[in-house]
């Protein structure tokens, strides 16, 4: 097995920690030390060292530094961020020029929070051996907790293998309302859409020249251009999102139901959750003083104190790039104000 780590990513979701020169998966977070992408990267390891990393430009430095242990030609360099599709079809046209094409491929995310290593070692094991004997692409989907309205969601069809226990995928559905993400929950047919896929470069291929052929020229042309061509070529790529451009499109998918504890971390309320707090549910970091304050996330970087005071369900972020305050239920929405900050 190949595994292709994607991280991209623009840094607006937990801003000001996270900027678009340095993204969610290089933030240390858990306090041990290690990165959401040296973690991942931990991960990984469990199940091969063919390991790939695919990165934009603006912060591969940061990338290279938080991996020593991989040699430069382990890192595809994007030019410029133009979607999963392209990013997976870049790392796929890589690959295929150091791999046999029947070789299996697992794409990961780098800026995923999951404590249970063996569970996914043990789903992506399955997903492996499963893509081998079918020639088909399998999805792992982790099963929903509670009804998000964030996450897109597969929806199992019949069960295809009783002893592995993957399903046919019958259907995906954006992400929904309140009331439709309820429905999901309780139906037990629906899982989180992940984003992991599992497939040989051959078998991406078939799928891409029956179902978007369009994706299927731009693997090969990246396969053919020189390094002067490169860069041109990908910068003018429209951006795309794998699951639209490819997935959605492919009618025989499988899923596994994930056998891992599986966060995105998609807003301070996420890291919150990941991370826990004190007696009062508050975590602190930095010069802080707080009274009255319960479930609150208060992170202060600066050499200069913070006060909190009578308040609940906050986050307070203080960094060099900038301030945050912001409900917890609200905190969905920094990435549109970093957006706007950052004149995006």
């Amino acid at each position: 097995m190949v595994i292709v780590i994607i991280a991209g990513g623009s840094g607006t979701r937990l801003w000001p920690l996270s900027t678009p020169g340095y993204p969610k998966h290089l933030l240390k977070i858990n306090g041990d030390g290690r990165s959401l992408l040296q973690h991942t990267y931990d991960r990984a390891r469990q199940l091969t060292d063919q390991i790939y990393v695919v990165s934009e430009h603006s912060h591969i430095d940061h990338v290279k530094n938080q991996l020593p242990e991989l040699p430069d030609a382990a890192f595809v360099i994007e030019p410029a961020r133009r979607g999963t599709a392209n990013c997976l079809i870049a790392a796929l046209a890589y690959i295929s020029k150091r791999h046999d094409e029947s070789e299996i491929i697992a794409s990961i995310h780098a800026d995923h929070y999951i404590r249970d290593t063996r569970g996914f070692v043990h789903s992506f094991k399955v997903a492996n051996k499963a893509s081998a004997q079918t020639g088909r692409i399998l999805l792992i989907g982790v099963e929903p907790d509670y009804p998000a309205t964030g996450f897109g969601y597969i929806e199992k069809g019949d069960l295809f293998d009783e002893e592995a226990f993957i399903y046919n995928v019958s259907s995906f559905k954006e992400k929904p309302d309140k009331v439709t993400a309820k429905q999901y929950l309780t139906s037990g047919k629906y899982l989180w859409n992940c984003g992991y896929f599992v497939a040989s470069i051959a078998t991406f291929k078939a799928k891409m020249k029956t179902n978007a052929p369009e994706l299927l020229n731009v693997y090969e042309k990246l396969s053919a251009a020189q390094e002067n061509e490169y860069e041109q070529f990908y910068t003018g790529l429209q951006t795309e999102a794998i699951d639209y451009a490819l997935i959605e499109k492919v009618p025989d998918l499988l899923v596994v139901p994930a056998s891992f504890d599986w966060m995105d971390l998609g807003s301070f309320n996420d890291l919150h959750k990941a991370i826990g707090g004190d007696e009062q549910g508050n975590h602190v970091h930095g010069q802080v003083q707080v009274d009255r304050v319960q479930n609150s996330y208060i992170h202060n970087e600066e050499d200069k104190p913070v006060a909190v005071i009578g308040l609940d369900n906050i986050a307070v972020v203080n960094t060099a790039h900038g301030l945050l305050v912001t409900r917890k239920d609200q905190s969905q929405k920094v990435g549109e104000i970093s957006k706007r900050i950052n004149g995006d």
